[in-house]
């Protein structure tokens, strides 16, 4: 009985040992087979680089993912681009953590002011892995470096474009993607600033569009709604612009109304076309991307880098879009 017994158990680990070394094989092999370039061959990265972005399918972010993808096939590098389907700082978070235990040798992501941030930052830096913050900073962790814009001058420069091109007296409304995000509110605030010593411009309200264009109508609707002297809007994230145009559109207030918007997705373009929105704030997601990549290898050899590297802001009008629609067309999320 105990021969038999010693038996079982030394066939049960031979199975064990099996089974787990063609786990493993098998793995590896898909490993590969996920590499493999369309004709076969099997291509050797340098570095395996992780990008977090705010949102997965944000447009905005397809930008960013596609100069940080051109950097990386000119670098050798294997660029991995997972993260939340909608902003979320949790979801984000575990992102950041799940990357860090697969050892990358670098992270690309967005930065958040949210306390529970600068520790998953600092963990990750302590390990070894440098973390670039790529669209929006974390001045307060230990991220190596941050690349994007100067979001507080983005939001002063849409608040001269405000002044510049309307005459009169302006109630105008700004509806911004969130509350809590740095990047937001620094917009916010640079607005606020550029305006502050015209009298003839009065903040009317200020609401959250959690980044979504359909919050960002109804927003616009509630606006409207209790205060229906509103005539300008500034619309701080990316969908902003975009729904303010809808619920305008559908209250048949186009003609009366002052649109700014921020950045040049196809939809903003679109309705600047159609005489909907007067201005945008132009970003460049695809140098963000793009030049973050190539700041992190720079730092992989060892090379240092600036702490704040801002890529180029400023405010088109329709008079623009020729080349604006140009630009957008080269870079836009194929």
């Amino acid at each position: 009985m105990v021969r038999w017994t010693r038996l079982f158990y030394v066939i049960g680990f031979i199975l064990f040992v099996g089974l787990f070394s063609a786990a493993i094989f098998y793995a590896f092999k898909m490993n590969e087979v996920s590499k493999k370039t369309n004709d076969g061959s099997i291509p050797q990265y340098k570095y395996h680089f992780v990008l977090v972005p705010e949102e997965m399918d944000n447009d905005y972010w397809r930008l960013v993912e596609k100069g940080a993808r051109a950097a990386a096939k000119r670098l050798h590098v294997l660029l991995e681009y997972r993260g939340p389907k909608q902003s979320n700082i949790d979801e984000h978070l575990k992102e950041l953590k799940i990357a860090g235990a697969s050892r990358v040798d670098g992270i690309l992501t967005q930065g958040y002011n949210d306390q529970q941030f600068s520790p998953v930052i600092d963990n990750l830096e302590n390990k070894g892995i440098p973390v670039i913050t790529v669209d929006t900073d974390a001045p307060s962790s230990n991220r190596r470096a941050y690349i994007g814009s100067d979001n507080y001058y983005s939001g002063y420069i849409a608040g001269q474009a405000l002044l510049t091109d309307t005459k009169g007296k302006i109630n105008v409304a700004i509806i911004t993607g969130s509350f809590q995000a740095s990047h937001q509110q620094l917009r916010v605030q640079g607005f606020k600033d550029a305006i502050r010593k015209e009298k003839r411009v009065k903040i009317i309200a200020i609401e959250e569009s959690k980044i979504t264009r359909i919050r960002a109508a109804e927003k616009a609707n509630k606006i409207l709604t209790e205060h229906p002297e509103t005539n300008a809007f500034f619309g701080t994230s990316a969908l902003d612009g975009i729904g303010i145009a809808q619920t305008v559109v559908h209250l048949n207030r186009q003609n009366s109304m002052y649109i700014i918007a921020f950045d040049t997705i196809k939809d903003t373009i679109n309705d600047m076309e159609k005489g909907i929105i007067d201005a945008t704030v132009m970003q460049e997601p695809y140098e963000m991307g793009y030049k973050s990549v190539e700041m992190m290898v720079a730092i992989e050899e060892g090379i240092r880098v600036s702490k704040l590297n801002y890529t180029e802001t400023k405010v088109i009008h329709r008079s623009d879009l020729p080349i604006a629609a140009i630009e957008q067309q080269k870079r836009s999320p194929s």
